[in-house]
Order: structure tokens, then sequence, then C-alpha cells
């Protein structure tokens, strides 16, 4: 274990063999460090905080802090983390605000700096967040979502499974996997194309994709004659969409009638 002699670590923290603490670091009570995971300098992991292992977590970062939330009972919550996430500077991610609930974090995400995840938000594996994301509480993002910087998420919104949100967005509804919402607030601007091909799907699926689309957003058919139509594609992903859409309390984002800048 690489301990830097500056850093101070509560004698209730438990901390695998191999994990690496940077200077002036500080690990309060009740936090638990997984292999291989490395702290860099300055960087703050509260109580009631746990880490996979291979985790790295850079200079500066905040994890585990008390909720953002004037109702906030002061009571034991949590911040969970996986494995092999990229934190970067300044990042802060709140636990939970209610009496044991979390916010969670999967594994493989890559959190850029001064990102800021809120009490009870659940993020996916595979979810990167640029620059200066803040989501609000109760946010749910699935996996390998694309989070560009500066956006604005409201609380109780969710980011579909590979979506990609355009930078300096105002996110107020749910926003649909994968397609591209971008804007204020933010619309539907067609398919994520470039990271559905980078995650390896082949032009079958995203042709029925392209359909769906058009018949979901485009088509001006009754919501849920539409749904009905994109059951009928008989494709996952689409199957994925039609569950997504069902299940969305807020609404999701529509493209603008006035135009339709998106290519399918």
């Amino acid at each position: 274990m690489a301990i830097h002699p500056t850093s101070v670590i509560n004698p209730g923290a438990r901390l695998f063999e191999s994990v690496s603490i940077g200077p002036y670091a500080l690990i309060e009570q009740d936090v638990e460090i997984g292999e291989s995971t490395e702290i860099r300098g300055h960087a703050v992991i509260k109580q009631f905080t746990t880490l996979g292992s291979a985790n790295i977590v850079y200079e500066g970062a905040v994890l585990g802090g008390e909720p953002q939330d004037i109702g906030f009972p002061g009571c034991t919550s949590y911040l969970r983390i996986g494995s092999n996430n990229r934190i970067r500077e300044g990042v802060t991610m709140h636990r939970g605000t209610q009496p044991q609930s979390a916010t969670i974090v999967g594994s493989d995400c890559f959190i850029m700096a001064n990102a800021h995840v809120a009490h009870n938000c659940r993020l996916g594996n595979g979810v990167i967040m640029a620059n200066g994301v803040a989501l609000a509480g109760y946010v749910d993002i699935e996996d390998q979502a694309f989070v560009s910087g500066g956006v604005v998420v409201h609380q109780f919104c969710r980011i579909g499974r590979l979506a990609m949100i355009g930078g300096n967005s105002k996110i107020v509804q749910d926003c649909l996997p994968f397609v591209i919402t971008d804007g204020v607030p933010g619309r539907a601007r067609g398919l994520n194309l470039i990271g559905l091909r980078r995650a390896g799907f082949k032009a079958s699926n995203l042709q029925k994709l392209k359909e769906a689309y058009r018949l979901l957003l485009r088509s001006a058919l009754p919501l849920e004659d539409a749904l009905q139509r994109l059951a009928g594609l008989s494709d996952p992903l689409v199957d994925h969409l039609i569950a997504f859409v069902r299940s969305s309390a807020r609404g999701f984002c529509h493209e603008d009638k006035k135009e339709h800048r998106g290519k399918v």
C-alpha cells in the first residue's frame, strides 16, 4: 500500500493492500476502497462511500459529501461506486438524501473535471460526463450515454442508453436512448449513429432504429399507435426504446416541429 505521509486516513476506513493514497488526501471513517484504486492528492473521500477496484480519483475530487437538499435529515446514506472509473479533478458526488438510500455509479465511467452528481442519482456502466455537467437529484443515466460539457439536467430526468447530449443543453424531460438530444430546452436531433457504430451495432439494427425514430418522432401518429408499430419491428434495441418511453414519468424530448435538423 502506497500512502503519502501527509494524507489523513481515519482508522475506521477499510483499504485494500494495493490502494494508493496521494499527498494531503482525506479518507473518512466508514469508507471502503477496493484493490488497485488510486486516490490522488487533495481528494476527499467522505464517510459511507464505497469504491470498487482500479478506480482513479484525481486531485481535488470530493466523493460522498452530504446532499445539497434542504430537507436532508442528517441520516446514514451512501455513495456506491463501481470499478475502473476515472473521476477527474474537482468532481463532486453526493450520497443519498433519505435514510439508507444511495447514489450509485457503475463501472467503466469517465467523469470529467468539475462535474457534479447529486443525491440519489444512478449512473450505469460506461457513462461519459464531460466537464462541468450538473446532475440534479434522482437523475438516472443508462449505460454508455455521453453527456457533453456544461449540460444541466433537471431532477428526476432520465438519459437513455447510448444517448448523446449536446454541449450546454438544458434537459427538463427524459432523453431517448440511442438519440442525440441538444438545445435549450433539449430537443431530439436524430440517432446517435456514430455512437451506435462504435458500440458495434450492425446496419440491420440501425435500419430498425431509423424506422422507429421516424414512427415515434416524425409520423404524427398518436403515441400508443406509434409504440404498437414499433413493437412490430421485432428488434431488441427498439424494444428497449419502447420500454423507456412507457416508463417515462416526465415525458421525453421530441423534435422541434419547426425544423428537422437531425439526420436519422
